[in-house]
């Protein structure tokens, strides 16, 4: 799965790489079925990685932004 995504490291890591987390968006996917996928960049490939439904992570985002977490 991991080998076919465009990762992209997230604009909050670190620029030093000890909390780095990059993100990639499905390649092929209606808006209804978007995921967006996270891995630890530290590992590469190696790097365990999950998806959730993009309005999910959408929300989280909000919070977040909404919350100062």
């Amino acid at each position: 799965m991991s080998d076919e995504l465009a990762w992209f490291k997230s604009s909050y890591s670190d620029s030093e790489g000890s909390a780095c987390l990059e993100v990639a968006h499905s390649p092929h996917h209606t808006d209804a079925e978007a995921t967006v996928h996270l891995r630890d960049s530290k590992l590469g490939v190696r790097s365990p990685c999950f998806g959730v439904p993009a309005s999910a992570w959408a929300a989280f985002l909000g919070y977040v932004a909404h919350d100062g977490v």
